[in-house]
């Protein structure tokens, strides 16, 4: 098979079988004995609950970038990192996330992100036509809307602006008085510790030592592509459109655009992401020859849990379809569909025919 560097110059067939591929390799990885006592160890000395709400840019992988194990953090895509608390199925999810790790004794820190690029800022977020201080003021709204939620003493829940900047995978954390930690500057632990106390003196102690092991690991990682030299995966090659939940094992910059089923709108981000397809198609970023719309849905337990994801995962991938073959009609001709659920517990993929969904 093909590496991942040349992954996007191959035949769509290839491309497919190469990404279910992927995913059997990292759910072998996360079922591995090694793997699952990493995050057992990790959570132990690290129990602060991590979600992070972030883009449908496949740049933007937060556990890959901090050198955290897999399956620590929860994730949440959507397009640009636009959410609504308001929305009702985003607000359910997150309020049970939260209100279970709570139940169980752990404070949640959540990562509200945005992303873009210093080297060129038509590098940034496409959601947000680029525009990085629109972008910032929508995490501050999200940010709002969850002390709303939460609360303001941050005693439990903290939500946390950081930015992404995609050129060397460097955090950015925004504190209250207005000012922000960079990564891209090398720092020590230590004085990281003392960066950390000072500017984010309302967040509880146990929660900025589970914090700084994601910092610490930001500027290590930062260093391993500075001494790498990598040559930045600037344009947008993305060959497909994820819609659901469980696409951790897509670590590839520039792959896939990952839709989050939360926004009570799904055509809309489903439509800009046809858009990037049909752009990248258009200008030879990649082969014309097809394109992967990839849903998926996670469960927990079998029997009901699983039947219920196998529906809602066929219901999202119909949806799509529609919205693409209404809207990009010549896009869709090019359209290959392949429906999914995922178990969450062994991170599995399993792929699904219209048969399953059959009484």
């Amino acid at each position: 098979m093909s590496p991942a560097g040349t992954i996007h110059e191959q035949p769509i067939a290839d491309r497919i079988d190469w990404v279910f591929d992927l995913a059997q390799r990292y759910s072998a990885e996360f079922c591995s004995p090694e793997a699952f006592l990493a995050r057992e160890r990790y959570l132990a000395l690290h129990p602060t609950a991590i979600a992070v709400l972030k883009c449908m840019d496949g740049r933007i992988n937060i556990p890959v970038a901090t050198k955290t194990p897999p399956g620590i953090m929860q994730p949440f895509r959507n397009l640009g990192g636009m959410f609504d608390m308001g929305w009702p199925h985003l607000g359910e999810v997150l309020a049970q996330y939260v209100q279970r790790m709570v139940r169980n004794g752990r404070r949640v820190l959540i990562l509200i992100t945005y992303h873009f690029s210093r080297g060129d800022v038509h590098r940034g977020c496409s959601g947000f036509g680029c525009d990085t201080g629109a972008a910032i003021a929508h995490t501050r709204q999200i940010q709002r809307q969850m002390e709303a939620i939460f609360g303001l003493g941050h005693d439990s829940v903290y939500p946390l602006i950081c930015g992404f900047e995609t050129d060397e995978d460097a955090l950015l954390l925004h504190s209250s008085d207005g000012s922000i930690l960079d990564l891209s500057g090398d720092m020590p632990e230590d004085a990281l510790a003392a960066e950390l106390a000072l500017r984010f003196h309302d967040m509880p102690l146990e929660m900025r030592s589970d914090l700084l092991p994601l910092l610490v690991g930001n500027i290590s990682h930062i260093k391993g592509l500075r001494r790498e030299r990598r040559s930045l995966i600037v344009e947008h090659r993305e060959w497909m459109i994820c819609l659901g939940r469980g696409f951790d094992f897509l670590h590839t910059p520039n792959l896939a655009l990952i839709i989050g089923p939360y926004s009570p709108n799904l055509s809309d981000p489903i439509r800009k992401a046809a858009a990037i397809i049909e752009s990248n198609m258009a200008s030879g970023r990649v082969p014309d020859d097809g394109f992967l719309l990839l849903a998926s849905v996670p469960y927990d337990e079998i029997g009901v849990d699983r039947a219920r994801a196998v529906l809602k995962s066929h219901f999202l991938s119909q949806f799509a379809a529609e919205v693409i073959e209404r809207e990009f009609p010549d896009l869709a001709g090019k359209m290959i569909r392949h429906t999914a659920v995922l178990d969450w517990n062994s991170r599995r993929i399993e792929a699904l025919t219209e048969s399953d969904v059959s009484p």
